[in-house]
């Protein structure tokens, strides 16, 4: 039986130094809604084998559709995907998948499972993801939003961008649904941020390549800016 966690720590200041060699560099949160089994599949399966960052998929799906998603993806990944547990450490090079209604909040370097009320109709809820793991992460978080019929994950990738962190937005355009990501991009434009990316959906991976191993878009890409 999965408990409800405590409230996640505090972050740490975003000019501390990372200077714990055990410490995870980074960690991405990708959220999509309708349309979204595709968009996380393509992205997961361009990934190589190597890459350091734990991965958590907030996906909004139904109550009877555990363990379904996280087998598909292991299908197309070299990387291990996995179900989301309470107090699961984070681990680079896996995937970790929040379950049908239960929340996902991140607790220092591990993942926390929460029965909270549902947010914007949703449990997991994007937004709560993306927020803990701004708090958690602070300037080492990157969150993705992408395609999606709702406005869920555009205030956490606010907090994203607000703590210092990388947003990857899906060029609305290539979304099966644009609701979702079009929010996310008015969301950090109106916070003045320059760290994002707006990027299709098969320029994604190589940007989060990008930003883990480097701490920058890749070449291509202006912060700020759009990747075609």
């Amino acid at each position: 039986m999965r408990t409800k966690p405590a409230t996640p720590r505090r972050a740490a200041p975003l000019d501390d130094p990372v200077d714990d060699p055990d410490r995870l560099a980074r960690l991405v949160v990708v959220g999509a809604s309708w349309g979204g089994l595709h968009a996380i599949s393509t992205i997961v399966s361009a990934l190589p084998p190597t890459f350091a960052a734990p991965v958590l998929v907030v996906q909004h799906r139904g109550r009877d559709a555990a363990g379904l998603l996280a087998d598909l993806l292991q299908d197309v990944t070299p990387l291990r995907v996995i179900d989301a547990e309470d107090k699961e450490p984070l681990l680079g090079g896996h995937v970790y998948v929040a379950p049908p209604d239960y929340h996902v909040l991140v607790d220092d370097e591990h993942l926390a499972l929460s029965t909270d009320a549902a947010v914007k109709y949703s449990r997991p809820s994007i937004d709560v993801a993306l927020a803990a793991a701004a708090d958690a992460f602070a300037d080492r978080a990157i969150g993705v939003v992408l395609t999606g019929a709702n406005d869920d994950g555009a205030r956490g990738l606010r907090r994203i961008v607000d703590r210092g962190g990388w947003a990857v937005v899906q060029a609305p355009e290539t979304a099966e649904v644009r609701t979702m990501p079009d929010a996310a991009l008015r969301a950090v434009r109106e916070a003045g941020a320059r760290r994002y990316v707006v990027a299709p959906l098969d320029r994604i991976a190589m940007e989060l390549m990008a930003l883990v191993d480097t701490g920058a878009p890749a070449a291509a890409s202006a912060p700020g800016g759009t990747v075609s």
